[in-house]
């Protein structure tokens, strides 16, 4: 495995990836590195010749009352799991190297951006799209991989794709969850042993109203308000959203047709969880 942090030189690899006609599967990260991450390495490895995976801890998506500086950097430990897994490269560029001086260029996605995760984080999914689109023109991958945790991201991805006519594919790749039910997420490790049990009301929340919809509900105001009532039976939960739209498109709906994402996000003390399922009516 290799390990690169200069752009030149990412792009004199990709451009020798290239000439022998190799696939190249791309997995973003911000590194504390998980299981989750590991799944995404593991599918861009079934269907990639070679795969590159990035550790970049993104400023541009973090808000002035979030936690850019505490953001877990443990990089020796996720060098060893993109070894053990067979990642080919990890790009790990500088800051300075992504946002030069006078660096003033925004990648926005508009009408998917201002709602769930967008609503109390403005700004965010501009450093993502921004951010993202840089590593895109960097690796230049054939396929890039997002885990389904961050729904929305992946929704936002795959429309700006679309919309600026960029040659990669967006492989969404199914949440990855502890025994009890727990979401992956390198938030976790902020979580006391209190609320990490508290916390798994958010998989039963979840659980309860694809219940609900096999049992033939489909008004999405009543899903909504049973999970919120769930999650806020946990004293230690403060519900930030609970939100259904239509997926992948993101669009209001009031009743439970087709492919519906149903989103949550709570916090946990200090800690901001997220979690989410994607409900289907097949009639």
């Amino acid at each position: 495995m290799t390990v690169i942090e200069s752009v030149a030189e990412m792009r004199e690899f990709i451009a020798q990836v290239r000439q022998q006609g190799k696939k190249v599967g791309f997995v973003p990260t911000m590194g504390a590195l998980h299981e989750g991450h590991l799944a995404l390495m593991e599918e861009a490895k079934s269907s990639s010749d070679t795969v590159v995976a990035s550790i970049f801890v993104n400023p541009t998506q973090f808000g002035p009352n979030e936690d850019y500086d505490a953001y877990p950097r443990t990089w020796k430990s996720d060098i060893d799991a993109c070894q053990k897994i067979g990642v080919d490269v990890v790009f790990r560029p500088h800051v300075a190297d992504m946002y030069p001086q006078g660096w003033g260029t925004w990648v926005s996605v508009d009408n998917i951006t201002e709602k769930l995760c967008g609503q109390t984080r403005p700004g965010h999914f501009r450093g993502v799209a921004t951010v993202v689109t840089k590593l895109f023109n960097i690796v230049q991958p054939d396929r890039a991989f997002f885990g389904q945790k961050d729904a929305q991201q992946v929704v936002v991805l795959m429309k700006m794709v679309r919309d600026l006519n960029m040659n990669v594919e967006i492989i969404m790749v199914p949440i990855v969850r502890d025994p009890d039910g727990l979401a992956k997420s390198s938030r976790n490790i902020y979580l006391t042993p209190e609320q990490r049990t508290a916390a798994l009301v958010l998989s039963r929340s979840l659980l309860s109203a694809q219940q609900m919809v096999i049992q033939g509900q489909r008004g999405c105001r009543l899903i909504c308000s049973e999970v919120q009532d769930k999650i806020a039976e946990e004293p230690l939960a403060a519900v930030e959203y609970v939100q259904m739209y239509s997926f992948p498109d993101l669009q209001e709906i009031t009743t439970v047709r087709d492919k519906v994402l149903l989103a949550v996000a709570v916090r946990f003390g200090t800690t901001r969880l997220i979690d989410n399922m994607i409900l289907e009516v097949k009639e």
